[in-house]
């Protein structure tokens, strides 16, 4: 091993270490229980004094982020700890930012550093299987969802840490002069609607989002601990570093920042935001460059002007919020506060309606009504009697909102859709879906509520809904958040966005423009054989034109833009699937093609890595663990699990979810061959539909 590899095992395995040591007393166990050896369990559990149950792999994360202009680099550290006696296979379900490229792979097993390849999906799910069967230690990194991402780990011997280091690039967001970063840290248990299991790999599918346990928190213990440390240097002198949701320390000055949690290690259950603002007497840098494979990549940032208009035109506004089970806890509330922020910035010109949706669906008005002082008092009311329970049926109600028509037919009408959710569900397709079938009429803008929202669903929902999405993930957020987006939805959009370039031609993504309001910015990549002079953006404002040039020629040169050129293309691929323009076939060919060429994890591709020599012996048996994930901060265990139905879910002979004793983590469905097997008929589909029953219907109150 040369000194560079020597390095890094080190300074991986020391750095996390300390993380994992951070969890305290979760790691100091008494005694080991052993689950039921039946076909598809293998979960080990450890007992400690207190009767807490505790799985047999720690856990423990450290994420290093570099943040260069507007573009983050992370390093995720995951150290995979064996507790116990058994040889282990570790299966752990996080997130990631939903426009990350993940590019890279390596697994530490002792002093010993295994670099990871990209391969097909099915190529590199068989060359994991084949090093787990033979006793190598291996690690396989899939996606799920582009911000949901599965990490296995085969061959943990009995005392042993391995150490799996990914890394991912990904866009800093930019919005009326706050530059922002979001790592998620934690996903919410996704509901899945039962309609969408139709076949086998609809029910695979379900299982990959679904099957981490899930652990009750417990008094005085850190589950999945992690540490940040973040080298922030945007290019210009930073100004109010923040962070929302976590303390955190700020050292350095000029240019550079060093960012780090305040307080050390902290559970992973809630997003870590850092946010940072310009001085107004300085220039960001907005133009990135990159030159590979003799082809010219560009990543350009545009922000518009903001112009008021002279007379803002009478809208309808249908409000959506979710008072699913999922939403217990200081979400609703949060979701409710909202929607009364939102119902009293109305004017009489305007027209509006209130849905809201669980595993039913009520309107409150047949269809939109005037915004009378009447008619929004009654909608407070509604808004404050509304209670977290049943599941997630998120289509019938974004279906309602897209028909609902304003009892006035102008056609100069702006329709707004604002939809607040903690978007916790599986069948994202199935809603961009619904929005692309409204040919544009309406503008859909949804509000991620609280700690661990779905931001891929929020990203595609106004993607395709030519809107934007905002997060609130703390009560403390909802005045400001909620008026800086109707704020910003006073003013004119800029519409009709166009792009060329000047002294150079270059294919440019996304391929569909979304329209831009006040403070939102346009990041543009292209790829081409020359770079051009110029970038000439078009569009209109109201009734005005409106257009802006880009000098190319100080474009700073970057390592990271043309993985990010891949990513935003597959969006474009995955865009064109939604509106009917590529079928399943060709879609995934290209995003596959994508994945290989430029060496990132894709739905069609994987990363995997593998050990040579064999170290599990021939007689032991390899015991699957399926890591359990924290409940995301500010949920209700009790709302989300304590439901009648859900009980009789948790319960079924189907094995779609078992809860264990006071702590232990709720389990979900394995997948070994043998239990499979009889599920993939349409009687395994019927009970797998508890899966998204989980969080289901519970008795409602008259309404």
């Amino acid at each position: 091993m040369n000194a560079a590899a020597k390095l890094l095992a080190a300074s991986a395995l020391a750095t996390v270490a300390l993380t994992v040591a951070a969890s305290g007393p979760l790691l100091a166990q008494d005694a080991v229980e052993e689950a039921d050896d039946g076909p598809g369990a293998g979960m080990v559990l450890l007992r400690g004094k207190d009767g807490s149950s505790t799985p047999a792999i720690q856990l423990g994360t450290d994420m290093q982020v570099a943040v260069s202009g507007t573009i983050a680099r992370v390093k995720v550290t995951q150290a995979f700890r064996n507790t116990s006696d058994r040889w282990v296979e570790a299966s752990y379900l996080y997130p990631l930012p939903e426009n990350g490229a993940v590019d890279s792979l390596r697994m530490v097993v002792g002093k010993r550093v295994i670099i990871g390849k990209i391969k097909t999906r099915e190529d590199a799910s068989a060359t994991y299987d084949k090093a787990k069967e033979e006793g190598r230690a291996a690690s396989l990194v899939e996606q799920q969802r582009p911000n949901l991402f599965t990490n296995k780990v085969a061959n943990v011997g009995p005392g042993q840490t391995i150490v799996v280091e990914i890394e991912y690039q990904a866009p800093v967001r930019q919005v009326g002069g706050t530059y922002s970063l979001r790592l998620p840290l934690v996903a919410g248990p996704r509901y899945v609607p039962p309609h969408t299991l139709t076949s086998a790999k609809a029910v695979d599918d379900a299982v990959a989002v679904t099957s981490a346990p899930i652990a009750r928190r417990e008094a005085g213990k850190m589950l999945n601990p992690v540490s940040i440390g973040v080298s922030l240097a945007p290019g210009f002198t930073p100004t109010w570093v923040t962070s929302p949701y976590h303390k955190i320390s700020v050292a350095g000055d000029g240019a550079v920042r060093r960012v780090s949690l305040a307080t050390g290690p902290v559970a992973a259950d809630r997003d870590f935001e850092l946010s940072w603002k310009a001085a107004a007497s300085e220039p960001s840098v907005g133009t990135f460059t990159q030159d590979l494979g003799g082809e010219k990549y560009l990543m350009a940032t545009i922000v518009p002007p903001v112009t008021q208009a002279l007379s803002v035109r009478p809208r309808e506004m249908v409000f959506v919020i979710d008072n699913s089970g999922s939403m217990g806890g200081s979400s609703m509330d949060e979701a409710k506060a909202s929607l009364e922020h939102a119902l009293k910035t109305l004017r009489p010109q305007d027209h509006f309606n209130v849905i809201r949706f669980d595993d039913t669906m009520t309107k409150l008005f047949d269809s939109s009504v005037k915004a009378t002082p009447d008619q929004v008092a009654t909608a407070i009311r509604f808004a404050r009697g509304l209670e977290a329970e049943g599941g997630t049926e998120m289509l019938p109600a974004l279906q309602a909102a897209l028909a609902d028509a304003a009892a006035v037919g102008d056609a100069s009408t702006v329709r707004q859709i604002i939809f607040l959710t903690d978007g916790d569900i599986s069948n994202e397709a199935e809603m961009a879906k619904a929005i692309a079938a409204d040919g544009g009429r309406s503008h859909v803008f949804p509000v991620g509520i609280g700690s661990a929202p779905n931001s891929y669903l929020m990203a595609r929902m106004a993607g395709m809904g030519r809107g934007t999405y905002t997060n609130i993930g703390n009560a403390a957020e909802v005045t400001p958040k909620m008026s800086a987006l109707l704020d910003s939805l006073r003013y004119p959009a800029v519409a009709d966005l166009k792009v060329r370039t000047e002294g150079g031609a270059m294919a440019l993504t996304p391929a569909m423009l979304p329209d831009l309001y006040a403070g939102q910015s346009l990041v543009l990549l292209g790829k081409g054989k020359a770079m051009p002079g110029k970038l000439v953006v078009t569009g209109r404002i109201g009734d005005r034109p409106w257009s802006s040039t880009v000098d190319l020629s100080a474009a700073v040169p970057s390592q990271a833009v043309a993985k990010l050129w891949a990513r935003q293309k597959i969006d474009d691929v995955e865009t064109a699937r939604t509106l009917g323009d590529l079928d399943d076939e060709k879609a995934d060919a290209q995003i596959e093609a994508l994945g290989l060429a430029h060496s990132i994890v894709t739905a069609r591709t994987s990363l995997v890595a593998e050990e040579e020599k064999r170290s599990r012996p021939d007689d032991q048996p390899l015991t699957r663990e399926e890591l359990p994930i924290n409940l995301p901060a500010g949920w209700d265990w009790d709302e989300l699990f304590g439901g009648e139905a859900a009980k009789a879910a948790l319960a079924s002979p189907a094995g779609a979810a078992a809860v264990g004793e006071a702590g232990a983590a709720v389990e979900l469905p394995q997948t070994a061959a043998n239990w499979w097997a009889p599920m993939r008929g349409g009687l395994g589909i019927a009970l797998l539909g508890l899966i998204g029953l989980v969080v289901s219907r519970r008795r409602k109150v008259a309404r």
